[in-house]
């Protein structure tokens, strides 16, 4: 996943961006799912799949950050226990 660092006027960077963010189908090329399956995973109920920010209607957008936390949650050990 590419990172996008966005610099203020000031020359600093914001830490908001630092992590990058992606649109639904970026993320779905990145996981190899359809964008349609992120759709039904943020409108289960409860919600499920990588927390996810609505900008509006049409809009919605996934940390990197949030994404990559979100795939180590769900990770298997094989031979351990659960």
């Amino acid at each position: 996943m590419a990172s996008q660092v966005v610099t203020i006027h000031d020359g600093s960077r914001s830490p908001f961006l630092a992590g990058g963010w992606l649109s639904t189908s970026d993320l779905a090329g990145c996981l190899h799912v359809d964008a349609s399956t992120l759709r039904r995973w943020r409108t289960a109920r409860p919600p499920q799949g990588p927390p996810f920010v609505s900008v509006s209607e049409r809009v919605v957008m996934y940390s990197a950050l949030n994404v990559e936390e979100w795939l180590r949650s769900r990770r298997t050990v094989p031979g351990r226990e659960a």
